[in-house]
Order: structure tokens, then sequence, then C-alpha cells
């Protein structure tokens, strides 16, 4: 943190959601590292079950597209992730709440794996439908990005050179540096690495199209708007048709029956007061 010409070096708090995530990778990583060891077969089986592989999501394994984020294919691949995790990820949890944050997070993850899959059937980046990916990097750069759009102004220290830049320039780095290593990788005439760099554009995507696009709220709470206004909508255009249907039926029968433009019932003595707004009857 920098304030005026002084120097404030503070970690940030394990909020919540970012304190399960990172205990649940390393619990994973942990526990397939000694599987690997102690029943090789089963260990890679299963670490080949979980890691994203677009054939085999195409196929049906749709849970790659989340079990995928939380395989690590080395100590320093998982220590990175997560120290990322904690410094930038924990300020949007304080900011947003534990919910909202997950959603962030996996949002990006999900996203980030699509974009993968979508792409390695195009072949551009190295990556083919056979190709498998690992890690937290989509969900990680998901969070910079947020980060950086949201706390464009503060300035980071990029540890361990004793250099401030503001977020915003540092997002925009990465993002250029992360481009920039994907179409590398598949340049033929290039030695090609095994960084997901499509994954890590993906993650980048999708943290910018929910800060910019997602109701503030979160994207679960949106779609439970749009499901109950939509569920309304619908409830009171049944009960118009119904309205109408039994003034017709009324009408057969020699009587008279009155509903207003809601579907409510209008009492004969309160008739002239129809275009009054009088809600009496049925309401929802």
């Amino acid at each position: 943190m920098y304030r005026g010409r002084t120097f404030s070096l503070s970690l940030p708090p394990f909020t919540k959601t970012v304190k399960w995530l990172v205990i649940a990778n390393a619990v994973v990583y942990l526990l397939m590292t000694l599987l690997k060891v102690i029943t090789p077969g089963f260990g890679f089986a299963l670490y080949d079950a979980l890691a994203l592989v677009p054939y085999n999501v195409a196929h049906g394994w749709v849970w790659q597209l989340v079990t995928y984020s939380f395989l690590h294919a080395g100590l320093f691949h998982i220590l990175f992730n997560m120290l990322a995790l904690w410094m930038f990820g924990a300020q949007l949890e304080l900011d947003w709440g534990p919910k909202k944050f997950a959603e962030f997070y996996f949002f990006c993850v999900i996203g980030a794996a699509l974009t993968t899959i979508l792409v390695s059937y195009t072949r551009i980046g190295g990556i083919t439908p056979e190709t498998g990916t690992v890690g937290a990097s989509g969900g990680v750069l998901g969070i910079l990005m947020a980060f950086g759009i949201l706390y464009a102004d503060q300035e980071i220290m990029l540890f361990p050179i004793p250099i401030q830049i503001k977020a915003k320039y540092f997002v925009a780095g990465i993002a250029f540096i992360e481009l920039i290593s994907a179409i590398n990788a598949g340049d033929p005439h290039q030695h090609g690495d095994s960084v997901a760099y499509i994954a890590h554009l993906g993650g980048l995507l999708f943290g910018y199209l929910y800060v910019k696009f997602v109701p503030k709220k979160g994207l679960t709470y949106g779609a439970s708007e749009g499901y109950f206004g939509f569920r309304n909508d619908y409830y009171r255009w049944k009960r118009r048709r119904a309205a109408r249907k039994f003034e017709v039926y009324m009408r057969q029968h020699n009587r008279e029956v009155t509903f207003d433009e809601h579907g409510n019932y209008v009492p004969p003595e309160n008739e002239e007061k129809k275009n009054s707004g009088s809600k009496s009857g049925w309401v929802n």
C-alpha cells in the first residue's frame, strides 16, 4: 500500500472463500502427489480423469470444466497460483462478499475451460482436443483482470523488485505477455512449452465480461430475478386469460361480470371505479 511518500507493506486477510479455495487446492495437490507415489496406476488415471481434456468434455466428461482448476503440475505452479489468489482475491471478496466472489471465480474457471475447448478444435496456440490442461490460472487471471478494472489506479509493488506500478498497467502487461506467449506457442519454429496460455487468456476475457456486463448483485441473483419476473408475468397473463374466459361464460348464462385490465374482479357497485386503480378481488 502506498500513502504519500511512505510505503506500508501488509498482507491481506484470509477471507472465507479464498481460504477454502487455497485449502481445497492444497489438499487435492497433496492427495494426488501421494496417490501417484503409492498407487501410480490409479493416481495417474484419476489425474487424467479430472484434468481438462476437450475431447473428453465433448463426450460427456463435463465435470472437467471445474475439476481441472484444482490440479497442478508442480509445487511452484500451485504456490504462485495460490499466492496470487490470496493477494488479489481477498480484496475482491471483501468488497463483493463470499457468494459473489465464489460465483465470479468459477465463472472465470469455466470460461477459461470453454475458451480452451473452443480454441483446441482450431489447433491454434499449439493445443489439440487431446491436450490436457490443469491449474487454477484461469480463475486467478480473471481475478487479476477484475482487480485491474476496479482498482485501476491502486499501485502494486512488483516483488522482489521495489518498483510500483498501477494495477491497470500491471494487468495490461500481463495480458500482453499472455497473448504474445500464446501466439509463440503455436509457432512451429518455436520450441513450445506446457503453459496453458489459452486458458489464461480465457480467464482474462471472462473476468472482463463479468465485471463489465454481469449485474452488480451477481449472475445468480440476476438469473433468479429474471426467472421470477418471467414467472410472475406468466401468472398475470394466465389470470387475465381466465378472467376473459369467465366473462364469456357468464355472458352465455345471461349474467354480467366485470374484470379490470389486471384480471381483478370488479363488483357491480364499484364498476364505475373500474379505471380508478381498484385492486379488489384477485391480487398477486
